[in-house]
């Protein structure tokens, strides 16, 4: 079909209507097979070396799927409405004592309140130590890293999902990583221990109404030499927030705490 004339330009495009790629969003996301009746709220698949973004309401959750084994999910997350309060990976990994994410850990900001909670997780395989890779990285290694090629750097596409909210460069802190991990040694170097394999899954709880940034890149220790990344499947669906008398509120008292902070906040507002 010819496109040289706004005409032929028109009906090209019209012509596209109904088609479905592999890696794409689906508009509404009750149309993904995938998704579940009535609750669906985001569906896409993340092609290697592209970005997503969304606003999610409290109480949503939101689960990741390393579809081929390949995927690397680099993660933000700012309270919509208040940037200023965005995921603190150091507190994430101090407060809580341990520097490994999976399954009943909490995400949380720098001021003390859960930002999401880890509800599922069959992967294991995650980093909340080395964040994404950057401009200056990506070029040495592979000789471009802007978002327009074929090898863009995490952090170059966290900043275009982040200008598609209102947010700069300024606020985006070190990011954490899901379906590629990192282990820490005896000597403090760090181990790069790669995927869980394909079909593995992370699924996250908003706290709070929080804006979501996920760029889909290889991790930055990645010892091969090419670019690797595949498809990551994100779904959401409405659900309810964390509540007091759930297991997960009280399994520490870091996390209660939060959990606590994060209430008495939201109350103040009333927004709980």
């Amino acid at each position: 079909m010819a496109t040289a004339t706004t005409h032929g330009a028109r009906d090209h495009a019209r012509a596209q209507h109904g088609t479905r790629t592999e890696t794409m969003p689906v508009v509404p996301a009750s149309d993904w097979p995938a998704a579940v009746p009535g609750t669906a709220v985001w569906a896409e698949t993340v092609a290697g070396g592209n970005y997503t973004h969304r606003v999610l309401a409290r109480g949503t959750e939101l689960r990741l799927t390393d579809l081929a084994g390949d995927a690397c999910a680099h993660l933000l997350l700012h309270v919509d409405g208040r940037p200023w309060e965005r995921l603190n990976t150091a507190d994430t990994v101090k407060v809580q004592w341990n520097a490994y994410l999976g399954a009943d850990r909490l995400l949380l900001s720098d001021q003390g309140r859960v930002l999401a909670s880890v509800v599922a997780d069959s992967s294991g395989r995650h980093d909340a130590l080395c964040g994404t890779s950057t401009l200056v990285r990506n070029t040495e290694r592979y000789g471009d890293g802007t978002p327009q090629s074929p090898t863009p750097a995490g952090r170059e596409l966290l900043k275009l999902a982040a200008a598609k909210n209102g947010l700069g460069p300024r606020d985006l802190p070190p990011s954490l990583s899901f379906f590629q991990g990192v282990e820490v040694r005896e000597d403090g170097a760090l181990d790069f221990t790669g995927s869980a394999g394909p079909g593995a899954s992370v699924t996250l709880r908003a706290e709070q109404d929080l804006t979501v940034l996920i760029a889909n890149v290889p991790h930055p220790l990645d010892p091969r030499p090419d670019y690797v990344c595949t498809p990551l499947e994100v779904l959401a669906r409405r659900a309810r927030p964390t509540a007091p008398g759930d297991p997960l509120w009280g399994a520490t008292p870091e996390g209660r705490r939060a959990f606590l902070n994060t209430l008495d906040f939201l109350t103040a507002r009333g927004l709980a």
